[in-house]
C-alpha cells in the first residue's frame, strides 16, 4: 500500500467552494440537475480536470468522464466518483463528496508524480438524485442499458420541460454515445445518510451491497361531492381512503422488516368544502432481499383489493424497479483494506438508499465507501459531516483505487 496521503484541507476547501453554487439562505444547495446551477458546478469540474491534464470526455446524457492516463494504456480504468445534482432541500456532501474525494484522489496523486499502471477515470453522472426527472439514476442506468436514451430524454420535469431540451439548455450533451466510455472498476465515496456508523462511533462503511427498491404511482378514485351536504356514511372520499393505505403501508413495511414511504400525495382540483373525488400518490417499497420485497408488494395488492374499498377503487402503477445489488468481492475487499491501511475503524453495511453504482455493479466491479453523517440527516440543509469523516473517507479511497489499479493483473 502507497505511503500517499490526500490534503484534508484542500478537500473541505472544494466542498464548501462548490457549496456556492445553488447555496440557499438556510446553508442547503438547491443544485437540480440541467439547471443554470448545475452547469457552473459543471464547468467548476471540468476546469479542475483539465488543470490536471485529464481528459474530460461527455456523453449523451451528460455524463462527465475525466480520465488521467496510467502506464498501461490498454488497461480498462479505475472509475470513482458519484454526482453534483441535489434535492430541492439538499445539503453540502450528499452526492458531491464522491465527486470531490475522486478529485482529490487525482490532486495527490498529480502533486506527488504518481503514475498508476492502470488509468484513472473521474465521474460525474447526471440526475442522480431523479427530483426533477423520474426517476433517479436514470443516467447511470442508461449507461448499463437499463433504459434507453431516448427514453431519457424525452422525460419530462414537473413544468414539462424534456431531458433533452434541459441538457441542449446547459451546453452539456456530449458527443459520445452512452455506454462508449469504458472503464473497468468503479469506486464511490458517499455519506451514510443514515445513523448507523455515527451511532457505533465507526469511521468507514464498508459497503457491500444495496437494497432493492420499487417505486409506485398510486390513483384513488372517489366522487367529488359537497362538504356540507354530503353525509358521512354515503360518501366515497378518495383521501379518506388514501389517508388508510398510508397507515396500511405502514404496517405492511413493519410486518416485512423493511421500509415504506409515501413521499408525495395530491388532491385533485382541491377544495376546503368539496369531498376529495381523487387523490394521487407515490408509494417507495425498500428491503434487502427480493422475496421479501415481493411479499412486500403482494401484501400491498391485498390491500387495494379490500372490498372496504370499493368505493373508491386505487389504481396502482409500478414505475421504476431497481433489485438488491451485491457489490463485487474484490472491490469490497479493496475498501475494506484501505480502511486497515489507514488506521480507520470500520464495518460492512447495506446501502439503504440508490446510488449510481447500482447500476455500475451490472457491468463492472464495484463498491462504494459510506461515512458518517450528523444523526444520519440528509436531503436537508442541515445535513453535515465532519472534515476528518470526510478526508477519512477520501484517504480510504485514495488507497482501495491505488490497490486496484497498481495490481499486475485482474483477479
Amino acid at each position: 500500500m502507497s505511503n500517499l496521503t490526500i490534503d484534508a484541507d484542500r478537500l473541505w476547501s472544494s466542498l464548501m467552494e462548490t457549496a456556492r453554487f445553488g447555496g440557499t439562505p438556510d446553508g442547503g444547495i438547491r443544485r437540480l440537475t440541467l439547471t443554470e446551477e448545475d452547469r457552473q458546478v459543471r464547468d467548476w469540474l471540468r476546469a479542475q480536470c483539465e488543470a490536471l491534464g485529464c481528459t474530460l470526455t461527455v456523453d449523451a446524457l451528460g455524463n462527465m468522464f475525466a480520465t488521467r492516463p496510467g502506464t498501461d494504456p490498454d488497461a480498462l480504468p479505475i472509475a470513482m466518483g458519484s454526482h453534483l445534482d441535489t434535492q430541492p432541500t439538499g445539503g453540502k456532501f450528499d452526492g458531491v463528496l464522491g465527486v470531490l474525494a475522486g478529485l482529490e484522489v487525482l490532486r495527490t496523486l498529480d502533486a506527488a508524480g504518481y503514475v498508476t499502471r492502470r488509468p484513472l477515470m473521474l465521474v460525474n453522472w447526471t440526475n442522480e438524485e431523479g427530483s426533477r426527472f423520474s426517476p433517479a439514476m436514470i443516467c447511470s442506468g442508461a449507461y448499463a442499458g437499463a433504459f434507453t436514451v431516448e427514453d431519457v430524454l424525452a422525460r419530462p420535469d414537473a413544468q414539462g420541460v424534456r431531458f433533452g431540451a434541459a441538457l441542449e439548455g446547459i451546453g452539456y450533451a456530449g458527443a459520445a454515445p452512452v455506454g462508449s466510455v469504458k472503464f473497468g472498476e468503479m469506486f464511490e465515496l458517499h455519506i451514510e445518510q443514515g445513523p448507523v456508523l455515527e451511532h457505533e462511533e465507526t469511521t468507514i462503511g464498508i459497503v457491500t451491497g444495496v437494497q432493492g427498491m420499487r417505486w409506485y404511482d398510486l390513483v384513488v378514485e372517489g366522487v367529488a361531492a359537497h362538504a356540507g351536504t354530503t353525509p358521512m356514511k354515503l360518501r366515497r372520499d378518495a383521501l379518506a381512503t388514501a389517508a388508510e393505505l398510508i397507515l396500511a403501508f405502514r404496517r405492511i413495511a413493519l410486518a416485512h422488516d423493511g421500509v415504506a414511504t409515501v413521499g408525495e400525495i395530491g388532491v385533485v382540483h382541491a377544495s376546503r368544502n368539496v369531498v376529495p373525488g381523487e387523490v394521487r400518490l407515490t408509494l417507495d417499497l425498500r428491503h434487502p432481499e427480493t422475496a421479501a420485497l415481493e411479499a412486500m408488494e403482494r401484501a400491498v395488492e391485498a390491500e387495494l383489493a379490500r372490498p372496504e374499498l370499493a368505493g373508491t377503487p386505487v389504481r396502482l402503477t409500478r414505475t421504476w424497479d431497481s433489485p438488491p445489488v451485491v457489490f463485487d468481492a474484490g472491490c469490497v475487499a479493496a475498501v475494506a483494506a484501505g480502511a486497515a491501511a489507514a488506521g480507520y475503524s470500520a464495518r460492512e453495511i447495506v446501502s439503504g438508499a440508490g446510488h449510481d453504482s447500482v447500476y455500475a455493479a451490472r457491468v463492472v466491479p464495484t463498491s462504494m465507501i459510506f461515512v458518517p453523517c450528523k444523526d444520519g440527516l440528509s436531503h436537508n440543509p442541515a445535513e453535515s459531516a465532519t472534515p476528518a469523516d470526510c478526508a477519512a473517507g477520501a484517504q480510504t479511497l485514495l488507497n482501495a483505487v491505488l490497490a486496484r489499479a497498481d495490481r499486475a493483473e485482474p483477479e
